[in-house]
């Protein structure tokens, strides 16, 4: 399934967001993944803008990150 270049873009910049924000917290991809209970490889794509995140996965990064859902969008 390929995602409209409209929805391409925000993707792009969660991806960017929470990879910023990961880094700025000092967590490795793999120590995010663990915390937030989700695969290494869905912490990829979702950095790389490469998937839709649920709801469930955004909160739980969210959490995992000690920071709300407002936050974590926060200009994106």
């Amino acid at each position: 399934m390929s995602i409209n270049i409209r929805n391409k873009e925000v993707l792009v910049k969660f991806g960017e967001r929470l990879k910023a924000v990961r880094l700025q917290k000092g967590l490795t991809q793999e120590q995010l993944a663990y915390d937030a209970e989700i695969e290494l490889s869905q912490v990829h794509r979702l950095e790389a803008g490469k998937t839709n995140a649920t709801i469930s996965t955004i909160t739980s990064v969210a959490k995992a990150l000690n920071m709300t859902i407002s936050e974590l969008f926060k200009g994106v």
